[in-house]
């Protein structure tokens, strides 16, 4: 099925699920109303044209927090992030004494902050946005009084405004041109970045400022450094010829089962979730398992969306600090000119591994969270018509994430293993945050 009929469902889903709900007279709780809205986020991911894999880690990291700090305002086991992340203020609270009811506030929250953070999808988007806003918000106020369906919409609303307002000034708020500079790349050193594709709008890099946006729990881009890669050199007896050789022999061997790696992995932007919102569906899938409560599901979410929007920005910081050339030019140019890798070359410097990265961060981050050892079943890509895929660990997941970017031929050994490195330095930021009271 093409992405443009399963999104065309999606119109359908939205406009007849609650309708589907109401009529086996069962109301919408806060778990359904997450569940939903990530469902619709994930999609308008997939059909957002700006929105590449950093631009998706951020919304999803706002969402989060979105969906913590509602359920937070009711829920008096869980502390606020306010103050722990940086630049977000105290949140309005609630009327003391009133009546709220918390699906209406987690909805009217989300409908807020996913509509301002998508105000940028086309038509087919907005209607879905307008179908879950007004059919689930209905199904939630059916059977509540007038007073508490219009006390908890406002404060909801108020809320997901607070949360827009802390995101615009972050620095990643406006993307222009999809997030290509229409500015010509100046002069490269030895071993620079240069363009990998023909198509006239990536003859420059994406996003290189976004390393210098605001993060959520990481002091700043810069916070988790990684040394240099190994010096560029076309000497066949050098460590930077070595890596490309690797590369170029594990292409021309690969495996069925490491081509089938390869392609899990790919995530590619507007064919998929993207990277970020593949790990935020596997969180999605073992909350659903468990039959997590909503304090529980919105804290995993949140702490994840975080790690991830961070995870971005300082690999982005990275990658632009050392702007590497790709495993294609250097292949083409030194070893085999005919040579080309499984997977398509994104459009950015290559060190760090942003899969890696982020991986790495959304591992310890699930592990900090589910334990040691949490085997999982990934059904994420499945349909795209690939295998569910069993993992023993997050970390035996991220790992594998990491090195499906060499089976693809678009990264060397040292990016992955040293974005792995980052991503989990990264994911300490996070898991000292206090989400819950003692």
């Amino acid at each position: 099925m093409s992405g443009f009929s399963r999104f065309a469902l999606l119109i359908v889903f939205c406009a007849l699920w609650p309708l589907a709900l109401l009529a086996q007279s069962e109301r919408p709780d806060q778990a359904k109303v997450m569940r939903v809205w990530y469902d619709l986020t994930l999609d308008l991911v997939r059909h957002t044209p700006t929105y590449t894999p950093p631009v998706a880690s951020r919304a999803l990291g706002y969402i989060g927090v979105t969906t913590f700090e509602a359920t937070a305002s009711g829920d008096g086991g869980l502390m606020s992030l306010a103050g722990q992340l940086n630049g977000l203020s105290a949140l309005p609270e609630r009327m003391p004494g009133e009546a709220y009811d918390e699906a209406l506030v987690l909805h009217s929250a989300l409908s807020t902050v996913v509509a301002g953070l998508f105000r940028n999808t086309g038509p087919t988007g907005q209607r879905a946005l307008n179908a879950v806003t007004e059919k689930l918000g209905a199904g939630i106020a059916d059977g509540l009084d007038d007073g508490t369906a219009r006390r908890s919409t406002a404060y909801g609303k108020t809320l997901g405004t607070h949360i827009l307002t802390w995101a615009a000034a972050d620095g990643g708020a406006e993307i222009v041109n999809l997030g290509f500079s229409d500015a010509p790349t100046g002069a490269k050193a030895a071993g620079g970045w240069v363009p990998t594709s023909s198509v006239a709008l990536q003859q420059t890099p994406l996003l290189p400022g976004w390393g210098q946006n605001r993060p959520f729990a990481m002091p700043e881009g810069t916070s988790c450094p990684l040394p240099p890669p190994p010096a560029y050199s076309e000497d066949p007896a050098s460590d930077f010829y070595a890596e490309a050789r690797e590369v170029h022999e594990t292409s021309r061997a690969l495996t069925p089962q490491q081509a089938e790696i390869a392609r899990f992995w790919a995530d590619d932007a507007m064919l998929s979730r993207t990277p970020p919102g593949h790990w935020i569906a596997i969180a999605l899938q073992v909350l659903d398992e468990q039959g997590a409560d909503p304090s529980r599901r919105a804290e995993v979410l949140a702490l994840l969306g975080i790690g991830l929007a961070d995870a971005f920005i300082g690999c982005w910081q990275a990658k632009f600090e050392y702007d590497l050339l790709r495993p294609i030019t250097y292949i083409r140019r030194t070893i085999d000119p005919a040579w080309a890798p499984l997977l398509n070359t994104p459009p950015f410097p290559e060190y760090p591994s942003g899969h890696s990265t982020q991986s790495a961060a959304a591992a310890e981050i699930l592990t900090d969270l589910f334990g040691e050892n949490f085997a999982f079943e990934d059904r994420t890509p499945t349909s795209e018509g690939l295998k569910a895929r069993s993992f023993t660990s997050f970390r035996a997941a991220a790992d594998e994430a990491g090195i499906s970017r060499l089976y693809g031929g678009i990264h060397f050994r040292a990016a992955i293993e040293r974005g792995l490195e980052q991503g989990r330095c990264i994911a300490r930021f996070v898991t000292v945050l206090q989400s819950r009271r003692s």
